[in-house]
This record gives C-alpha cells, structure tokens and sequence, in this order.
C-alpha cells in the first residue's frame, strides 16, 4: 500500500504541483504520446515539401487551407513542446509562400497555421511563453511578408492585414485565457467558501451545545472548592451536578457531531438521518450498494482490528462510502480495491480503482475530495488523492488512534465495584 504524505506541507506541495500541471495544458505526455507528437511533426515537414514540389502553382488560398489542415498532426507537439511547433509552421509557411508561384496576396494565408499555434499558446500557456511566441511571429511572418511583397502597395496593404491579423489572434488568445483564470478562481473560492460555510456551522452547533453546559460546570466547580471542607453533602451534591452536567453534554454533543456527519444533501429537508452513526462494520452494506451500482470492491483488512473511537469510526465509512461513489460516478471501471490497515497509532483507508484515473468530472459535480480532506484535516491526519501513475485513481487518508490502554488489575477491581453498586 502506498504511504500518505507525511505532512501537510507534502499534500499542498503535491497540490502546487498538480496545479502547475493543469495551468500548463494538462498532464506531463507519456513516452507513447510524446513518440506520437514527434512523428506527427515529421509528417507536418512533408506536407510543405510537398505543395513546393507537387503544386507550385496551386492558388494561395488553397495552400493554406492545406497548410492549416496539416496543424492536425502537429497537435501532440504544440501541447508538449508548443515554441518547437510554432518555429515548424513559420518555416513551413514562409517556405511555401516563397516557392508558390502565385503572386496575388493570397499567398500570404499559409502562415494562418502559425497565426492558429499563435493563438494556442497565448490562449493555454505561461505568460513567458505567449511573449517569446509572439516575438518569434513578430520577427519571421512579418519580414516574410515584406520581402515577398510585389511593390511598395502590396507591401503596404499586405503588411498592414498580416499585423492586424496577428493582433486579432492575440486579444482572441488573451480572452481565452482570461476566462478560464476566471473559472479557476471562481471554482477555487466557490470550495473556499463552501469549506468555511461548513466550519462555521459546525461551531455553531457546538457553541449551542457546549456553552451553557460548560458554564453550569465552571460554577459547580467552584462552590464544591469552596465548600468542600465545611459542607461535604454541599460539595457532593456539587459534584453529582457536574458529572450529570458533563455526561448530557457529551451524549449530547456526540449527537450533534454524528448528526453533522449523516446530514445528506438529498435528505429529507436536508435534515440528518436519526438512526446511529455507521461505521467500518456497515461496509459489507456499502460494498452490496456499490456491486448493485455495477462495481464490485474487495475489501481487505490488515493488522489486528480493534474498537474505533466513534468519531473515527464514522470519519472512515464516509470516506471509504465517498471514494466509492466517485468510483461508480467517474471512474468507468468495475472494480476496486478497499484497504483498511489497523496500525498501533493510525489508521490507513486505501481506495484504488484502475478507471480513467482523473480529477476533472469530479472538481466539475461537487466538493467530494474536499469534504474527505476536511474529514480528514478536521482529526488531525493525513489525506492524498489523485491519479495513479500506472493509471487509476487512488484515495488514501490516514487517522490517528488514541493509544491502547493496558487493563489493569486495579482497574478492573473498580469496574467491578462500579458494577456492584
């Protein structure tokens, strides 16, 4: 089984990067995709060959109509190396405009390839690179375009549309990435708010419950100190009120907390199941629902299985019952793997399917991963998500447990007195 991050520091460096990844045209290609860009730039560099050699005397147009046909192969290098692909159809263009025979501004639409790549990379890449393309344009259609020209009039009239062409596919390209900026802000401070909206109500249900009992505690407590030695039936009475005051507050406060957790979106009114909190020996029910749903999980167990705190317990199912439901929404697969690892001071939840393996469909329908990393977060562990290399998607979140308490003889002599009175 895959370890978790270590830290928080590890899970938002692996965010940053998955972001970096994303913002850059998506993941890094793989060694068949990359042979793929490659060969489709070689077949890119015989389609000018052949228009010089086989249809000099084609019309402009239709040379580049072809010419921007042929981007089609180039596609896969414009992704991964897209400052290489533009030089291709700069040179590509200004070979065939050179060579066509046709001397009507027309010939000057074969560079409307690197005009499209143009558009491309200002529209998807960095900054950086949308500056150092548009240069390249700048520094070999423009000059292409004059020394072609015939006669200071064709010069003039030809120069002027290829400028203004380069700039309407620059502001079209900077729209376009403007709006998808915006997207991503807007999705990233739309979770924001929805992380903070659900924090917020979980204190306020704990301030409702926890403050006026807390409050009856404190001043119990301080009149047992004072009258302990000088009343002791006032002092006990004192703390019978405190231990009947502490226990609702707990039972009740356990209720909030499993009522908080069980709330469904798609409940009755929103409102919160009232039957108990599931837990890890509920999965044999989630593992039917998921089959019936069309993907059949294996449930494995590691280490010696003990007795969960409830709030774990239920924090567990929830993500195991979450990953499961992107497995069936998203993953296109059926089957996957569920891994549960009892260890002396965590425990470790691994979810692994070998679907599609992406993060797209489900940042697009809900906040799934990010209510299992608040679950998570919320307990003090640690949680990762994300596509697997050798494809798939994986889901791991690690719990601390409270250590293991030894029974002790003493111990149990009070049990049971306790039991006996």
């Amino acid at each position: 089984m895959d370890t978790p991050p270590r830290n928080a520091k590890s899970t938002e460096r692996a965010e940053s990067a998955d972001q970096r990844v994303q913002g850059s045209g998506g993941p890094a290609p793989k060694p068949a995709s990359a042979a793929a860009a490659w060969g489709g730039a070689v077949l890119y560099l015989l389609i000018p060959g052949l228009l010089i050699g086989g249809v000099p005397y084609a019309a402009g147009p239709l040379l580049g109509a072809v010419l921007l046909l042929a981007v089609t192969p180039l596609y896969g290098l414009l992704r991964r190396r897209p400052l290489v692909a533009l030089t291709l159809t700069l040179l590509g263009g200004a070979l065939v405009a050179g060579a066509s025979r046709d001397h009507t501004p027309g010939r000057f639409l074969v560079f409307m390839a690197s005009d499209l790549a143009l558009g491309f990379i200002v529209a998807t890449r960095s900054r950086r690179d949308a500056l150092i393309a548009t240069a390249m344009v700048v520094v070999i259609e423009l000059p292409a375009v004059g020394l072609l020209s015939v006669g200071p009039y064709d010069m003039m009239s030809t120069g002027l549309i290829a400028s203004l062409s380069l700039g309407a596919v620059y502001m079209t390209g900077l729209r376009f990435r403007e709006r998808r900026e915006h997207t991503v802000e807007l999705r990233s401070k739309e979770v924001s708010e929805a992380v903070t909206a659900e924090r917020l109500r979980i204190a306020r249900e704990l301030h409702d419950m926890v403050a006026h009992s807390v409050g009856v505690i404190a001043i119990q407590a301080g009149v047992g100190s004072r009258v302990i030695e000088t009343q002791p039936a006032e002092a006990r009475a004192a703390l019978q009120a405190i231990e009947a005051t502490s226990r609702e507050t707990l039972s009740g406060l356990r209720r909030t907390l499993v009522a908080l957790r069980q709330a469904q979106p798609d409940g009755l009114h929103g409102q919160a199941p009232l039957g108990p909190a599931p837990g890890l020996a509920d999965l044999g029910a989630l593992v039917a629902t998921t089959a019936a749903a069309g993907v059949r999980v294996d449930v494995r167990r590691e280490g010696e299985e003990r007795q969960l705190p409830p709030d774990i317990d239920l924090s567990a199912y929830r993500i195991v019952q979450e990953a499961l439901t992107n497995v069936v929404r998203h993953a296109g697969t059926g089957h996957c793997r569920v891994t549960i690892g009892y260890g002396e001071q965590e425990l470790t939840v691994e979810v692994v399917d070998d679907g599609r393996g992406t993060t797209e469909d489900i940042g697009s329908t809900g906040f799934g991963i990010t209510g299992m990393r608040e679950r998570v977060s919320l307990l003090h562990g640690r949680f990762a998500a994300g596509p697997r290399s050798t494809g798939g998607f994986l889901v791991e979140a690690a719990l601390p447990l409270p250590p293991l308490l030894p029974v002790t003889a003493a111990a149990a002599g009070a049990e049971g007195g306790g039991g006996a009175r």
